[in-house]
C-alpha cells in the first residue's frame, strides 16, 4: 500500500487555549503534521520559508495586526498553491466570494465549534490541500435554505450530490453516503457543471470550486468570473 505524503500544517490562532487545543486535534489527523504553531500572521509569515506548510489553518480574527484573510494572502505570495482552512465564530462564506479570481482555489471556512469534528476537520484540510473549497457542514444547510433561482434547474439528487461537493466529499465519499456508483456520481457532475454553464474540461478553471460558490452565493450576489 502506497503511503500518502504527510500535510504539513501551520495554525496561526490569537488564543492560546484554543491554539494548544487545536494543535492537540491535529494530531489525531493521520495525513496532518503539525510544524507550527503561531498567534499573529506577522510571525507566521516570518516562519513561513522556513516552515514551508502545504496548509495553513488560521482564526479570521486575529486580534492586534492582520486578519487571518490577510495573511493568507500574503501566504498565497509566497505558495500560490498553500491551502486555507479560515476558523470563524461567525458564518460568513461571502468573504469566498469576495476573493480575487486567480486565489479561488484551495479554501475552507470551518466555523470554530465544527473543529470538534474530526472528519469534518479532516475534509477541510485535505480539500484545501488539494485546491478545493470546502463550507463547513452548518454553512451549507444555510445555503440549502436560501437556494438561489441560478440552482432552480438542478433536481434534487443533484443539488444533494452538489451540497456533499461542497463540504468536501470526494465522488467516491458522495458514492457511499448516497448508495451509488462511482461513475452515477461522476456522470451526475458534468450534468450539474453543464446546467450551471460551467466550464469542467479545463482544469485550470476548478469547476468544483465555482461550483461551491454558485451553491454558497444568493440570487443577488452570484459570482462574476470569466469564461
Amino acid at each position: 500500500m502506497t503511503e500518502h505524503k504527510a500535510l504539513r500544517l501551520i495554525v496561526v490562532e490569537d488564543e492560546d487555549l484554543l491554539r494548544d487545543l487545536l494543535v492537540v486535534s491535529l494530531e489525531n489527523i493521520s495525513p496532518v503534521r503539525v510544524i507550527g504553531a503561531y498567534s499573529d500572521g506577522q510571525t507566521a509569515t516570518q516562519h513561513f520559508s522556513q516552515d514551508q506548510p502545504d496548509v495553513a489553518l488560521l482564526d479570521i480574527n486575529l486580534g492586534h495586526g492582520w486578519t487571518g484573510v490577510e495573511t493568507a494572502m500574503r501566504f498565497r505570495t509566497l505558495n500560490p498553491d498553500i491551502g486555507i482552512v479560515l476558523l470563524s465564530n461567525y458564518a460568513r462564506p461571502e468573504l469566498l466570494s469576495s476573493l480575487p479570481e486567480s486565489s479561488l482555489h484551495g479554501w475552507s471556512y470551518l466555523l470554530k465549534r465544527s473543529v470538534r469534528d474530526l472528519s469534518t476537520l479532516t475534509r477541510a484540510i485535505e480539500g484545501a490541500a488539494a485546491g478545493l473549497m470546502v463550507l463547513d457542514p452548518e454553512l451549507v444547510k444555510m445555503a440549502q435554505s436560501r437556494r438561489g433561482s441560478h440552482l432552480k434547474d438542478l433536481t434534487p439528487r443533484q443539488s444533494q450530490i452538489l451540497a456533499l461537493v461542497a463540504q468536501g466529499y470526494t465522488n467516491l465519499a458522495i458514492a457511499k453516503a448516497l448508495f451509488l456508483s462511482e461513475k452515477s456520481v461522476e456522470n451526475h457532475l458534468t450534468t450539474i457543471y453543464s446546467t450551471l454553464h460551467i466550464e469542467s474540461s479545463n482544469p485550470e478553471q476548478h469547476a468544483r470550486v465555482k461550483a461551491v460558490l454558485l451553491f454558497l452565493s444568493s440570487d443577488h450576489d452570484s459570482p462574476k468570473w470569466d469564461s
